[in-house]
């Protein structure tokens, strides 16, 4: 019986040269010595051989099955999944714009669109130079910053149309850029190393930082309680606006109001009201074909 190749490539792939793999397999037995199970280290493994060429190759997925006991197709599934392997070749900067929600409806739409028309290239598309390649990304975890565009995973915060422009241009022409918080800016082959798990050596690297902005720290904060809770300021229409037990009242003195129970906490105002099925009161009749 004839074995069916199913997306697989025909031919072998070319190996490393030999220093090359010499290097790279020191490289890989350290990493894989922080797993008690080898094949647990394939994810840092990709990252490595990103590292040298700039993308993972079919060379760099058959080292990896080699040096892990896997299968080529094992690694090609793990190397396809996950965005952040390149399979082809790409850019020294990745610029990627978030166009999740909030991103998008500050700005990031925008950016991304004017980016694409100033570089003359398309989503996952690279600039003839090899310098920039542009891409629209999903949530950075940073909306208190939005819109937030990345190069290399570093934050850039609060961008512009102007802003992001400027940015890719200055990349292009090899100037210094920094960041709006972590880490000095490096190329794409560096942070693929740093992310294998190889020391970060780029100077102030271990000091730089950076952390979430206020709005998303409210909620630490209030549990550590150095804020306090906050309170109805607006309640919804028919709702007596005083305090807790203004909207009893109001049933009361004046025969206004909801006719809910006072509130109990600052979310009151949005607890569920009475339906057919908590209220036999006001019961719901069979559905017809015309109310439908």
């Amino acid at each position: 019986m004839t074995e069916v190749s199913l997306g697989m490539p025909q031919t072998p792939a070319p190996p490393y040269p030999d220093d090359v793999r010499a290097r790279l397999e020191a490289d890989a037995a350290e990493v894989i010595a922080r797993y008690p199970d080898s094949r647990s280290a394939l994810l840092p493994l990709l990252h490595l051989v990103q590292s040298e060429e700039g993308y993972v190759t079919r060379t760099g997925m058959q080292f990896c099955a080699d040096v892990l006991g896997l299968t080529t197709a094992e690694v090609t599934a793990v190397a396809t999944f996950y965005s952040m392997y390149r399979r082809k070749p790409s850019g020294d900067y990745q610029v990627g714009v978030c166009t999740n929600t909030l991103c998008a409806v500050l700005g990031g739409d925008a950016i991304f669109a004017d980016l694409q028309q100033h570089l003359g290239v398309g989503n996952g598309e690279t600039t003839e130079d090899g310098k920039v390649t542009l891409e629209h990304i999903e949530c950075n975890a940073a909306c208190d910053f939005a819109p937030v565009v990345m190069v290399n995973w570093e934050f850039f915060d609060n961008q512009t149309v102007e802003s992001a422009r400027q940015l890719v241009d200055q990349l292009r022409a090899g100037e210094q850029v920094t960041p709006t918080r972590g880490a000095p800016l490096c190329d794409f082959r560096k942070t693929a190393r740093i992310l294998a798990g190889f020391p970060d050596e780029r100077p102030g690297a271990v000091a730089a930082g950076g952390s979430a902005g206020p709005a998303s720290l409210a909620g630490l904060r209030l549990a550590k309680g150095q804020d306090a809770p906050a309170r109805v300021t607006a309640p919804r229409a028919g709702e007596h606006p005083g305090g807790r037990n203004a909207d009893a009242q109001g049933d009361a003195q004046t025969g206004t109001g909801s006719g809910r129970p006072p509130a109990t906490h600052p979310s009151s105002h949005d607890a569920p009201q009475k339906s057919a099925a908590s209220d036999p009161s006001n019961p719901t009749g069979p559905v017809t074909e015309e109310g439908k």
